[in-house]
């Protein structure tokens, strides 16, 4: 895990723990609905302003990817200083969207560049399979923030040529291309093509194949000349395990071998090793991203201005204070204002948050999410956060590790309003933070679920996947009743519980320290797990939070099926696992199911040539859970790394191939988009003169339109 003024990270197991329970994507729906049309008088104008009717939720398809929509209610009915508050917030986010290009690849905001220089001024055919297959990859590119993956990690390889790619660029306007100086379109293309066309060439964004050099074999723009070994020892000159109140090393900057230059901001640096900071600096020495964050903190300076409370303007001028000069203890002193503020209706995440973007978890991506509180939803699960210490006290791992004084947890369901960077288009449905470990311990934290997204993911749902992976009755039935509500409770308490959790030993490095690549993976693996015990515990009924105990099993029933199965059908035949949550998941239910084989507490069942994971004793079940919980929860208290690479590279990576294509085999009949992501609802202002009326929603309804639109403004660093 990592940080920022929160702590998150998508937790993709709910939209994972949906698909097992039945989500079928339909076809793409590409009419744009009506609006109606009314004007607001004012004292010297009218102003025409667009009252619009909510989009369907389900959008385009194209490759492996469905676009959806997610809608805003209540959004009409707050005060202007609110709605001014939520646009400045979103203006802000999406100044940031050039920067997760940047870190993703050195060469994402080149190639998105040209190939949007392209759509737009290519003069030949646009109608032919070709022109079809750029414009995929193309979205393709978009929906990642780059040219790989963004949940495999692989390069995205064309489907079309490279001569058609070439005649592309030469009926283009050249005047669109990032050329060099003295560079023509020949010497242009050469220097594309290997970064387009060849697999072999930074294939992988983030690498985490055990015995490489995960530094040097990950195309992330996070490090430069360096290898992995010379990170680690640069970083083991400035941790001290006896630091109570540690800042996040390597968070917000590019680490380089070699000579710092005089006009760059510069963190620590030892023996021709430099950290570049992400920020504004001044005039004599710019940080990296200036430019894009000179305009963020314009909108945030707004933002300033119309805070609900002196807290929340206390978290707005930190940030921009961290901006202007990238001092990880103003980001600390952010984080904790962050997590003490908890009397507003309006709330964000802006900054560099989540580090599974770098393969040693020091360097986080931009994300950005802005959002409002869902008072009557927050009002009926604010019992989660106020029994945090009764989970605690009664959790399966050792007392030593315990939390004595759980603090500040805060739990609300929330409406998002706009999302960007890192969160965008592929979005979390969860969110805990800060991610550093004294500030959670000392001062609290926040967990938030997105309902408004899981709303969305619910109504582009069906259940036909539920009879083909459930193989009676009674569990097919339990998945219709309860796997929603098991799936939900499943994500809250991986937030609120799970990962404000447990305590690391006094002298034991962070986590990032100790464990090192396998820090994201387990601490993922402990939220899930913390989740598991507690979904049977008859204490979830008595508080009013589950109907039944059938809502744990339902989500047992789905956990292992997807960790031991369903999951797989995302990857590639051959390939091992290499994503933190998908690592976490066959983890958990390898283990689960190999230290239960002596009692038959899962059984591999086969019927009618397809292969079922059926759970036959729940309360054993739960015991298992609640030992592996022990467990992990000792290693990362002790950074015990020896364990953790035993425990992840034993059970979370390597895959049952035949199992990964039966899975695919049994999955293709249903013709489902293996990933989904959002458009993004647009605030707009209803001006008079200079003075902003009232804002105003657009749903958008062409992801090509809106990408495009965004590209066009908001757009601040130059490519490479």
């Amino acid at each position: 895990m990592n940080l920022v003024q929160l702590k998150s990270k998508v937790t993709y197991y709910g939209l994972l723990a949906a698909f097992c329970t039945g989500v079928v994507f339909l076809p793409a729906c590409g009419d744009k609905t009506p609006r109606e049309t009314t004007e607001v008088k004012t004292d010297s104008v009218a102003v025409t302003t667009e009252k619009e009717e909510i989009p369907p939720y389900e959008g385009e398809r194209f490759a492996d990817l469905k676009i959806l929509r997610y809608e805003i209610k209540g959004f009409d009915e707050l005060p202007l200083s609110q709605k001014k508050l939520l646009y400045y917030l979103s203006e802000a986010g999406r100044c940031g969207r050039d920067i997760t290009y940047d870190q993703n690849y050195k060469h994402n905001i080149l190639v998105r560049k040209t190939l949007e220089n392209i759509y737009k001024t290519y003069n030949g055919d646009k109608s032919g399979e070709d022109w079809t297959k750029f414009e995929t990859y193309l979205k393709r590119v978009w929906f990642s923030n780059g040219i790989h993956h963004h949940y495999s990690e692989k390069k995205l390889m064309p489907e079309f040529s490279y001569e058609f790619f070439e005649s592309l660029v030469t009926n283009s306007d050249q005047t669109g291309f990032s050329l060099a100086e003295g560079q023509d379109a020949t010497a242009f293309l050469a220097m594309l093509k290997p970064v387009i066309f060849d697999a072999n060439v930074d294939g992988k964004k983030v690498n985490k194949t055990k015995g490489q050099d995960l530094v040097k074999t990950s195309a992330a723009n996070f490090y430069e000349n360096i290898t992995q070994k010379e990170v680690e020892a640069f970083y083991k000159n400035f941790a001290n395990p006896n630091d109570e109140t540690p800042i996040s090393y390597g968070l917000n900057s590019q680490l380089i071998k070699g000579e710092a230059p005089d006009n760059i901001l510069v963190g620590l640096q030892k023996d021709g090793v430099y950290e570049y900071k992400y920020g504004i600096g001044t005039a004599e020495k710019r940080g990296k991203y200036a430019a894009a964050l000179e305009k963020m903190v314009f909108w945030l300076e707004k933002a300033s201005t119309v805070a609900e409370s002196a807290g929340q303007k206390k978290v707005i001028d930190l940030l921009v204070q961290y901006y202007k000069t990238g001092d990880l203890k103003t980001f600390d002193e952010m984080s904790i204002a962050w997590a003490e503020s908890t009397d507003t209706n309006i709330d964000f995440i802006n900054g560099f948050i989540e580090v599974y973007g770098d393969p040693l978890g020091y360097r986080a991506n931009y994300e950005s999410v802005i959002f409002m509180d869902d008072k009557e939803a927050s009002k009926r699960m604010a019992v989660l956060s106020e029994n945090a210490q009764y989970f605690e006290d009664n959790s399966s791992i050792m007392e030593e590790h315990k939390k004595k004084n759980v603090k500040g947890v805060t739990y609300r369901i929330i409406t998002v309003i706009n999302e960007a960077g890192d969160a965008a288009p592929s979005t979390p449905i969860g969110i805990n933070l800060p991610n550093a470990n004294w500030i959670r311990q000392q001062h609290g934290s926040k967990s938030v679920s997105l309902g408004n997204i899981e709303d969305a993911y619910n109504h582009a749902s069906g259940g036909k996947t539920i009879a083909e992976f459930y193989p009676t009755e009674e569990l097919q039935n339990r998945q219709k009743e309860y796997g929603d509500v098991g799936g939900k409770m499943h994500t809250a308490l991986h937030e609120v519980i799970g990962h404000a959790s447990g305590q690391i030993n006094k002298g034991v490095g962070t986590p990032k320290e100790t464990l090192k690549n396998y820090s994201s993976t387990l601490e993922e693996a402990r939220a899930d797990l913390v989740a598991l015990y507690y979904l049977l515990d008859p204490k979830l009924v008595d508080l009013g939070l589950l109907p039944s105990v059938e809502a744990g099993k339902a989500e047992y029933d789905s956990y292992i099926m997807n960790g031991m199965m369903l999951q797989l059908r995302r990857l590639d035949e051959g390939a091992d696992i290499e994503e933190d949550h998908m690592r976490n998941r066959q983890l958990v239910a390898k283990w689960a199911f190999e230290k239960g084989q002596a009692e038959n507490v899962i059984e591999k069942k086969m019927i009618d040539g397809k292969t079922y994971f059926l759970v036959n004793d729940y309360d054993k079940l739960r015991v298992i859970f609640g030992e592996l919980l022990k467990e992990i929860q000792r290693l990362k208290s002790e950074g015990d790394y020896a364990a953790a690479e035993k425990l992840v590279e034993g059970y979370g990576v390597k895959v049952d191939a035949e199992m990964l294509k039966e899975v695919k085999e049994r999955y293709a009949q249903f013709d489902i988009a293996p990933y989904s992501g959002f458009l993004q609802p647009v605030l707009e202002p209803v001006m008079e003169g200079e003075e902003i009326k009232d804002i105003k929603v657009r749903y958008s309804t062409s992801f090509v339109e809106q990408m495009m639109n965004f590209s066009d403004n908001y757009s601040f660093l130059k490519g490479q």
